[in-house]
């Protein structure tokens, strides 16, 4: 038997949120996997679930990025032949409104090159799950509406 009151709950509110769509470009299979290991399904309970879209080459990321609905962007700054830097200050200077990137630097040394790439955080790899959920985190409220 199920009770409805009548009276919409804050689970209700919850299953009708929509994911948020996060981008992960590496022309490595486990650097993707890695990121996405890492920040797992919901990385902070005042966000709503993500959902990846795993990229291997630049011309696929132009595409997901042109047809829009993409809430982040993670970048491989190692990855070849095109690295992340060059594709965020390219998605930075070309995409109206471009939602927030991420790099992933080969060294925490290399924090500076993101500012060139005009992306909104750098994070050295290895890949730290703390340090990458702070950033998705942190990018993500920006976005995402009050709920309270």
């Amino acid at each position: 038997m199920t009770y409805d009151s009548g009276v919409s709950g804050a689970s209700e509110a919850t299953s009708k949120t929509v994911a948020l769509r996060v981008l992960v470009y590496s022309d490595d299979v486990t650097t993707r996997q890695q990121v996405i290991l890492a920040l797992g399904r919901r990385p902070h309970p005042e966000l709503p679930e993500l959902e990846y879209v795993e990229v291997a080459t630049e011309p696929v990321v132009i595409q997901n990025m042109d047809a829009g609905h993409i809430d982040l962007v993670i970048l491989d700054g190692e990855a070849a032949p095109a690295g992340g830097m060059g594709i965020a200050k390219q998605l930075k200077d070309e995409i109206y409104q471009c939602p927030p990137v991420i790099v992933l630097t080969g060294r925490p040394q290399d924090a500076w090159l993101a500012t060139w790439s005009r992306a909104e955080a750098a994070v050295p790899r290895p890949i730290d799950p703390i340090q990458l959920a702070d950033a998705v985190i942190a990018l993500l409220r920006a976005r995402v509406p009050a709920t309270r």
